[in-house]
């Protein structure tokens, strides 16, 4: 007889993150390379494998090849096991019907026939596309200490920002009595990180009333957490205070990746209570030629470089030739940067190639210059020599 689980999650990795434009043409946002050697959905795995969860659903749906690859058996996290482990659930064609993920509590609904194989006490629900470390078994001893029907986590957010988010007011036990899916005159700061643990069984009656609601947005934060509350439900709130960081904007994907080079506020990646875990590819070590010069950069394994990095985070296999010059920015795998280029304030997709004289995002200086905004290059775009790609211009790969 198989042995029933305490908690398992459920992460939620099916979205598009079209706000990513060209970053995402291809592939799901969970699956975007961040931080030079990881991709946006390590943290969360990492998160529920060093919090002693080893049973996770991942819920993909939009572009999943590249995700499921990259996920594949479980392995570098630790979730290739016999009895749970890591596995994919996608939309499935039933006897009746045939139908997307509706929303994100419907999604969970599709599926509750994987959960009840576990017979857990309780169910974490997750986002894929957000970076931060979390300890989530220390949530689940609050949610249980306090008979909760579901515990949402909670970060303080700045009052300008709060109408992105769901916000809620709680009392001075942390209990939640109200509730409102982005605001646009918020009450509070405390913020929904997208973390849910619920009761199993009080999860599936509110899946199920959902489901027979064709109103419905078939949303956790529309939907189910104020239906939750409006029944009287013991809804508790979590605090978090450590890092976080929704990285569905252009601007908040570099942000969080700059953040990594600072070190003051970013999560540790050499923790060793609480790694990151990710896909190890057998690149060879990293070149570093005779006159090249590195300052404030993270490089991955398998490049070669020969011209100048400042403040910036390079994947693996990278090339950068003699004289070029790429600072502020993020290069993703595989990508070729020629001699004398000069990559300023950029993303670049993976296999990105950079002709020789070619400029990316660089502004003019001094009274001419206005705020940076972020230069996009899709994946496996290609710029000519001595081309230029100005500054906040997106663009991708020509088929």
């Amino acid at each position: 007889m198989r042995k029933k689980k305490k908690c398992i999650a459920m992460l939620l990795a099916g979205g598009q993150g079209s706000r990513l434009g060209v970053l995402t043409k291809s592939i799901a946002k969970p699956a975007v390379p961040f931080g030079g050697k990881y991709r946006i959905i390590d943290f969360t795995l990492s998160n529920c494998v060093n919090s002693g969860i080893d049973t996770v659903g991942v819920l993909t749906q939009y572009k999943p090849m590249e995700l499921n690859e990259y996920i594949g058996n479980g392995q570098p996290w630790g979730l290739d096991r016999n009895h749970g482990g890591v596995h994919i659930l996608q939309p499935f064609t039933k006897i009746k019907s045939k139908e997307w993920y509706k929303g994100t509590a419907n999604a969970i609904y599709q599926n509750l026939a994987f959960i009840e194989r576990y017979e857990p006490k309780n169910v974490l629900v997750l986002s894929g596309d957000h970076i931060y470390k979390m300890d989530y078994e220390k949530m689940l001893y609050e949610h249980e200490k306090n008979d909760a029907d579901c515990t949402i986590a909670v970060i303080d957010v700045p009052l300008s920002e709060a109408s992105r988010f769901g916000i809620m007011n709680t009392d001075k036990d942390g209990r939640i009595y109200e509730f409102c899916e982005k605001p646009k005159e918020p009450k509070s700061t405390k913020a929904s990180m997208g973390v849910y643990i619920f009761k199993t069984e009080v999860l599936k009656s509110y899946l199920q009333e959902d489901n027979k609601d064709e109103a419905s947005d078939h949303d956790f934060g529309k939907n189910i957490i104020p239906n939750m509350l409006s029944c009287g439900k013991r809804m508790q709130a979590y605090s978090f205070s450590g890092y976080w960081k929704d990285v569905g904007t252009i601007e908040s994907l570099w942000e969080a990746n700059m953040d990594l080079l600072s070190g003051e506020d970013a999560p540790s990646l050499d923790d060793n209570d609480s790694r990151v875990y990710a896909r190890d590819y057998n690149y060879p070590p990293t070149y570093f030629c005779a006159g090249s010069g590195v300052y404030d950069a993270m490089i991955s394994k398998g490049c070669e470089i020969a011209g100048n990095v400042s403040h910036s985070i390079i994947s693996g296999n990278c090339r950068i030739a003699e004289g070029a010059r790429v600072e502020n920015s993020v290069l993703f795998p595989g990508c070729t940067v020629g001699k004398n280029a000069h990559i300023s304030y950029a993303i670049l997709g993976s296999d990105v190639s950079i002709g020789e004289d070619a400029r990316v995002g660089v502004m003019a200086q001094g009274k001419e210059a206005k705020k940076q905004k972020i230069t996009v290059l899709g994946s496996k775009f290609k710029l000519e020599n001595a081309q230029t790609v100005a500054a906040g211009e997106m663009l991708e790969a020509k088929k």
